[in-house]
């Protein structure tokens, strides 16, 4: 037992990870195969430009609900049971993948409604995103919550290593046959989570959801650790990013098909989920801030040279390369952003993280299909990744206070004051 994470010896918090592992695997399955589909079928009447456009629009209608419901969420994910919430955004992305299922079997896959499926899929991530991140520090005791972060990446990246190369050797085999299994996958999801008992919350607020809310971005604003980290990713994901474009290199780049696109897919992942294990067994004490930018700045040059290179291997490593530096970011920006935020304020925070996260994703694939559009899928790329590296300069000279972060938290400070449960009893010790 003495060489297990101390977080897993908790059981809820063992079913809270099989639970995101899941769900992972399922959404990413769902991702490169929507992604896939669009392309391809735009391709058969449009040049690669074009195709690269509407690419980009799937980026832009998962956004839109992401950025209409994330911060509400996050006023919800601190009055209502964050289990509930989760729950019920599992079983929209359930329903999704079962009507895509459907729609396969018939032989009825549009982009319209491919269009719809992803809106629908922003929206149960919009819900389960901060109730799922204000849900993991009430499982673990303070003081190995940056272990508990580091397995959190582990599950994601873990998913995201297996879920694209599973789904698109799947959809090889049969286009029905990952959206099938997707849906068993968020199934099982919901189950774990339903394994999770009752979690200490903080007493409900007094106070209006609006005013909530805007406690929530003015803490976000006052806070310029938080404010720094979070902004940071925003902008810097934003210009790189390199994965929208995949399925236009695996078709017209690299000429790999789809067989090809999910190890690409996976290949980010691959290097994230590695060095989110040695994050697990030895994670960063000291010189954050500075390791996170050097972190960033390689996540851009990595994409730079992926978007020159036509050589599968080089792109591979690149990808990896890009993977595991942006792990390191990701794991110091969510111990910042966790151990700086009372937990009464953390789904209200975790809700604008979230908004940011989903920025820098979502719109930022609209960002790579528009740039794609006017100078070409590998132009894009490259103008990304430069960008992200002007990003991070620009960032290390304006919050010179997260630029010289060397711990995560002042080790002087004193710890949150324990949280109540809806009942008004403190949390149990195994908590």
């Amino acid at each position: 037992m003495a060489n297990i994470p101390a977080p897993l010896l908790i059981p809820d918090y063992r079913a809270f990870w099989v639970a995101r592992f899941l769900a992972t695997v399922g959404g990413m399955m769902l991702v490169i195969v929507i992604g896939w589909q669009v392309y391809d079928i735009a391709r058969q009447t449009m040049s690669p430009r074009d195709a690269a456009f509407l690419l980009g629009m799937v980026g832009l209608v998962q956004f839109l609900p992401l950025f209409s419901l994330t911060l509400v969420v996050g006023v919800v994910a601190d009055r209502v049971d964050r289990r509930y919430i989760a729950r019920a955004a599992l079983a929209l992305e359930l329903l999704c993948a079962g009507a895509l299922a459907y729609l396969s079997l018939r032989h009825e896959i549009t982009i319209p409604a491919l269009f719809i499926v992803a809106a629908l899929l922003g929206v149960g991530r919009a819900f389960a995103g901060p109730s799922l991140s204000a849900l993991a520090p009430n499982l673990v005791p303070r003081a190995i919550l940056p272990s508990a972060i580091a397995l959190n990446a582990i599950s994601w990246q873990s998913g995201a290593v297996l879920g694209p190369p599973l789904g698109a050797y799947l959809y090889a085999a049969d286009p029905a046959s990952p959206y099938v299994i997707a849906a068993m996958l968020f199934a099982g999801a919901m189950y774990a989570l339903f394994r999770i008992g009752p979690v200490p919350r903080p007493e409900p607020s007094k106070i209006s959801p609006w005013r909530s809310l805007v406690e929530g971005l003015g803490y976000v604003r006052h806070n310029r650790i938080v404010l720094g980290a979070i902004s940071l990713d925003l902008f810097a994901v934003l210009l790189g990013g390199a994965t929208a474009m995949l399925p236009v290199y695996a078709r017209d780049v690299l000429h790999v098909g789809v067989e090809g696109l999910g190890p690409l897919r996976a290949a980010p992942a691959v290097g994230a989920a590695l060095t989110a294990l040695v994050l697990a067994v030895r994670p960063i004490k000291r010189h954050v801030g500075p390791i996170m930018f050097a972190c960033v700045a390689l996540f851009g040059i990595a994409t730079i040279v992926f978007g020159q290179s036509t050589n599968l291997r080089l792109s591979m490593g690149a990808l990896v390369v890009l993977g595991a530096a942006d792990m390191i970011s990701v794991y110091i920006r969510s111990s910042l952003i966790q151990l700086h935020t009372p937990d009464a304020m953390r789904g209200r925070v975790s809700s604008v993280s979230m908004l940011f996260v989903s920025a820098s994703n979502e719109l930022g694939e609209f960002e790579s299909g528009v740039t794609a559009a006017w100078f070409g899928p590998v132009e894009a790329v490259i103008a990304g990744g430069i960008g992200a590296v002007v990003v991070t300069g620009i960032w290390a000279w304006q919050f010179p206070e997260l630029r010289r972060a060397d711990r995560f938290v002042d080790p002087e400070a004193p710890p949150d004051p324990p949280a109540l449960s809806p009942g008004g009893e403190k949390p149990s010790p195994a908590l």
